[in-house]
């Protein structure tokens, strides 16, 4: 099974993927999708939804993952960001791949144990639970870690816990 993780953002979109071998975690791949801020915000969505559309028809995921997220201070910033995580859950829905969303706490104590872990925390975890894993960022960093997160709980909800 592979897993498709994903941190939307409209500025760098990052995303993840891994495989389930036995129970037992592989990376994939991983990058992000950045867009040039002066574009026209249609351009820059439409890039997105075609980058992530070549992610998932090279890497085939059977399932997507996406944090969600939460209201900025700035209205118009959140506005964007809802139409960047709009797009990135459209994605793979437009090829029948069911979508799960994961609170940035729950992402962060699955991982390191405390939902108010640093960044470079998640990321040393990502590389041990990914061995030879070299995230490109910290979106796609992010990304794989809500793969990994989705496959943890995953696992909990099919042995009932």
């Amino acid at each position: 099974m592979r897993i498709l993780g994903l941190d939307p953002s409209l500025s760098s979109t990052g995303w993840g993927v891994i495989e389930v071998v036995n129970n037992r975690l592989r990376y994939v791949a991983d990058g992000f999708i950045k867009t040039n801020p002066k574009d026209p915000l249609p351009e820059r969505l439409a890039l997105i939804h075609r980058a992530l559309n070549d992610v998932i028809s090279l890497y085939k995921p059977d399932e997507a993952a996406i944090e969600q997220v939460f209201l900025n201070e700035n209205p118009m910033s959140t506005i964007k960001l809802g139409m960047a995580r709009g797009v990135v859950i459209l994605a793979p829905a437009l090829f029948n791949i069911p979508v799960t969303e994961y609170e940035p706490t729950k992402v962060k104590k699955a991982l390191v144990g405390v939902g108010r872990a640093e960044k470079s925390q998640v990321e040393t975890m990502v590389k041990v639970l990914l061995p030879g894993c070299k995230p490109k960022n910290n979106d796609s960093s992010d990304a794989l870690a809500i793969a990994i997160t989705h496959y943890n709980y995953r696992q909990s909800r099919a042995i009932g816990i």
